[in-house]
């Protein structure tokens, strides 16, 4: 009977604290924290990730005005989404977007809209369309809110139980050490891992993001398949848990016709 009234505390927290619907795919998932928390935590992690004098910003040069250019464009066109859609209070973005030297295979997106380029990553997208499939797809996870399903399932683990409302009721200081540890400051590198459903919802999401700025999703096939010849030669960070070559590129151009309906030249 106490376990079964424990079970019941505990739904009944999650009920309370974790309702939250991911934008065009519909997905509910846990939520425990609020967004400005995550965002202002993510947006410190940024500074300090650029500020790191090992970290090398490319500035002023025609690829890091391309990031830049194509960031914007995609930041346009998600917020007309989301304000036609109901969503327009529900987000609060920073955006940013920046090309850091690197030769690592890699690009991210911060939850609150704060976007990192490796350059390395540069050869593999080739053009704008190339570019905006990778920064789609990354920003898809912020506007899904992996990072804060990520954070609210080790809250909850934490908590324990019935008190998954003690845990959120010090979620400040809780979320802050969370992020710390799932973004990882130093040497330029992110340690952030999402699941492979999360990889593939932002895969979806990042399509019909590209398509919305401009940029033909029937490109994103030509990436992929150019990031798989990649991968033969060994697993690049970029793609440590996504789901493989052949399911990702499948799957892609099974929600290019999806993302069709939101292209426009």
């Amino acid at each position: 009977m106490k376990s079964h009234r424990l079970f019941l505390a505990t739904v009944s927290a999650v009920v309370l604290f974790g309702c939250a619907t991911v934008p065009l795919t519909g997905r509910r998932q846990l939520n425990l924290v609020a967004d400005d928390q995550i965002n202002q935590s993510a947006a410190q992690s940024y500074s300090t990730l650029l500020s790191d004098p090992k970290t090398k910003v490319i500035s002023g040069t025609a690829d890091a005005m391309r990031v830049k250019r194509v960031g914007n464009q995609l930041a346009a066109a998600i917020e007309k989404y989301l304000a036609a859609n109901g969503y327009a209070d529900k987000y609060n973005f920073k955006w940013e977007f920046n090309l850091i030297q690197s030769n690592e295979v890699n690009a991210w997106c911060m939850p609150g809209g704060k976007v990192a380029v490796y350059s390395g990553i540069l050869p593999l997208t080739k053009d704008d369309a190339g570019l905006a499939t990778v920064m789609g797809h990354e920003i898809g996870h912020a506007i899904a809110r992996h990072s804060a399903e990520r954070v609210s399932q080790q809250l909850a683990a934490q908590a324990g139980g019935a008190v998954v409302g003690a845990a959120t009721s010090s979620q400040s200081d809780a979320t802050q050490t969370i992020v710390g540890q799932l973004y990882g400051v130093g040497g330029g590198l992110m340690l952030l891992h999402y699941s492979r459903s999360q990889e593939s919802e932002a895969d979806r999401l990042g399509l019909t993001f590209m398509a919305m700025a401009g940029y033909d999703p029937n490109n994103a096939v030509d990436f992929w398949q150019r990031m798989a010849a990649q991968n033969k030669a060994g697993t690049p960070e970029f793609l440590s848990t996504h789901p493989t070559d052949a399911t990702r590129i499948a799957d892609i151009r099974a929600h290019i016709p999806e993302a069709m309906k939101y292209y426009h030249r």
